[in-house]
């Protein structure tokens, strides 16, 4: 049984949005609820918790989206052009442009398709991979110390939620394959 896809709130704990913020969750959507909030488009909510209350980029960000997944104007796993995505990552022993090249070559099976682009040399590598309808996978990888890298999967562009679920269970399993 798939379960479904979490909203941005349930990623980060209150402790962590205190910490970073000085306020928790229910006061900042009180203030954003104050201030009319709920009408604004994402990019002037985000600007306005860094503008008027000097909230960190990030923050400002994850605040957002929880704000409006909170206020029903955003689905979890919603982009702000109304498309969705789901992600997964995990570690694994190698480095990152190894690590890639197993994420890729396991992506590359599982769609039967190369990627359409391919970046083994930056700092962060990617690959990204066509799909039907304008969808896509996008595979990377990130040092993390220690000859480790975080891997992750992000399949985009989809028109609703209703497969994200599955999405996700499918790209845990490519995960699993690498290292």
């Amino acid at each position: 049984m798939s379960t479904p896809v979490g909203s941005s709130a349930e990623g980060v704990g209150a402790e962590a949005v205190r910490e970073a913020t000085g306020k928790d969750r229910a006061e900042w959507f009180a203030l954003l609820d104050q201030a009319g909030a709920a009408t604004w488009p994402h990019a002037d909510i985000a600007k306005w918790l860094v503008t008027e209350h000097g909230v960190d980029g990030w923050w400002s960000q994850n605040l957002t989206v929880a704000y409006e997944q909170a206020r029903g104007i955003r689905e979890p796993g919603q982009r702000q052009d109304g498309r969705f995505e789901a992600s997964v990552s995990r570690t694994v022993a190698l480095g990152p442009a190894d690590a890639l090249r197993a994420l890729a070559a396991v992506v590359t099976e599982q769609l039967e398709t190369d990627p359409l682009a391919l970046n083994l040399t930056a700092k962060h590598p990617t690959a990204r991979f066509p799909l039907d309808g304008g969808e896509f996978v996008l595979a990377s990888a990130s040092p993390i110390g220690d000859g480790r890298a975080s891997i992750g999967l992000t399949w985009g562009r989809m028109p609703d939620g209703s497969r994200s679920a599955e999405v996700k269970a499918r790209m845990r399993e490519w995960l699993e394959a690498v290292g």
